[in-house]
């Protein structure tokens, strides 16, 4: 399950489970789910500094949890009402975020990192990619609004209607990371990052995103319907 460290002012969010070095592929599983809103209280508890969202091994994350999909068809529309929730949560975090992209983000865990303030990605292994064409999904409202307003027009475009994988260079050329960087300097980067916009974490600070993200957060709100892109 997901857990999070404090290093003087920065926190950082790991996807993965702690202790485990594995290449777990962090889906969106009900309980996942649970743990990192309750990860995400206890930073919020914290107050001041900023957050850093990352994980280990081969995954940032591999997105919707379809073994859960699945098995519960009847409930998918308020499971992708949950996913929706994290997304507005991180959206409008009272302190600054920095996605550490340390490994494939793929689907919903792409859409995921884009939700932070700041993105950087390793370079030299690991693809930002939508497949949802290629599974012959679409996309829901509140998620076609996120790609729309967090990436360029062109680059939206190719990611939703292609599926193309980026890798860590090629998201920074689209405009999907502001940085792409070794492994080895994923770690300090993001939390030197994270650590100069500490002092801006507050009220205000959520308020402004809020405004900011206002018919984002909208569409995010907008109820799942049964045919998911209503």
């Amino acid at each position: 399950m997901p857990y999070v460290t404090t290093q003087d002012t920065v926190h950082t969010l790991y996807l993965g489970t702690e202790g485990d070095e594995s290449d777990t592929d962090n889906r969106f599983g009900i309980d996942w789910l649970d743990s990192i809103n309750a990860c995400l209280d206890e930073v919020v508890d914290k107050k001041r500094g900023a957050l850093v969202i990352t994980a280990t091994g081969k995954f940032f994350s591999n997105g919707l949890d379809v073994e859960y999909i699945g098995a519960n068809g009847d409930t998918l529309p308020a499971y992708l009402d949950r996913v929706h929730a994290l997304y507005t949560r991180i959206l409008t975090f009272p302190q600054p975020t920095v996605s550490a992209i340390n490994g494939h983000a793929f689907g919903a865990g792409a859409m995921l990192a884009l939700c932070a303030d700041h993105r950087l990605m390793r370079t030299e292994r690991g693809f930002w990619s939508l497949p949802e064409i290629q599974l012959g999904m679409p996309f829901t409202r509140g998620m076609a609004t996120l790609l729309r307003t967090r990436l360029t027009d062109a680059t939206a475009t190719e990611a939703m209607t292609t599926g193309r994988r980026y890798g860590g260079l090629d998201a920074v050329t689209a405009g999907i990371v502001e940085q792409a960087v070794d492994i080895g300097a994923l770690p300090s980067t993001a939390s030197d990052i994270a650590a100069s916009r500490g002092p801006l974490a507050g009220p205000a600070l959520e308020m402004i995103k809020k405004g900011l993200r206002a018919p984002l957060l909208a569409d995010l709100a907008y109820p799942t319907p049964s045919s998911l892109v209503g």
